[in-house]
């Protein structure tokens, strides 16, 4: 008998151990073993994929590039109006951008010749690409709640190597007045890209 509460008490110790450690980072983040050399000067952020919430479509751009503008860690950053622009003026780079992630989304393949002359177009060492995974108002049992997921990932030009992926959401549960999604998603992306190497 008491064998088996020290084994409870072990349980539930080991168990609350693990989500306090869990609540430090996101829920998916896979670096590869290059990224620690790898430092981007220039990088693209090409529009994230948003499925069913098409609501989320010029905000969530507009959200990653604000976050990345703030924190100056490229030297300059292709996103939001200026990857809008350059997606209507430049054919060529339309067409590779679909080349690119048809390719990476069908089978995933990250072709690296295809995401070089991304690179070259657009004069980026690096490509930060997603999808939008939630972006609504739920219920859960009796709590409301607003959710948000992102799936993120950073790829060096060159190479077609993705250097690091991750995926996260933010469930934030509410009574009276529901919180913006786009707060929502400006954590959540902040969070994310503390993960990013840069």
């Amino acid at each position: 008998m008491r064998r088996k509460r020290v084994y409870q008490i072990t349980l539930v110790v080991f168990l609350c151990a693990a989500v306090i450690i869990g609540c430090g980072g996101i829920r998916y983040s896979q670096l590869d073993p290059a990224a620690k050399d790898f430092k981007p000067k220039r990088l693209a952020v090409l529009p994230l994929e948003v499925g069913p919430y098409e609501e989320a479509r010029e905000t969530i751009d507009m959200i990653i590039a604000g976050i990345l503008a703030e924190r100056k860690w490229f030297e300059d950053i292709v996103a939001g109006e200026s990857m809008k622009v350059m997606l209507k003026s430049n054919e060529e780079f339309r067409r590779t951008a679909v080349d690119y992630t048809t390719k990476l989304k069908m089978v995933n393949f990250s072709d690296p010749a295809l995401s070089h002359r991304l690179g070259e177009i657009a004069r980026v060492d690096a490509i930060l690409l997603g999808s939008v995974d939630y972006w609504l108002y739920s219920k859960e049992g009796n709590k409301k709640i607003a959710k948000v997921g992102l799936s993120l990932r950073l790829v060096e030009a060159k190479t077609g190597k993705i250097m690091w992926k991750g995926s996260h959401h933010i469930d934030e549960s509410y009574s009276l007045f529901a919180p913006k999604l786009e707060s929502v998603a400006t954590s959540l992306a902040k969070k994310m890209l503390d993960e990013m190497p840069h």
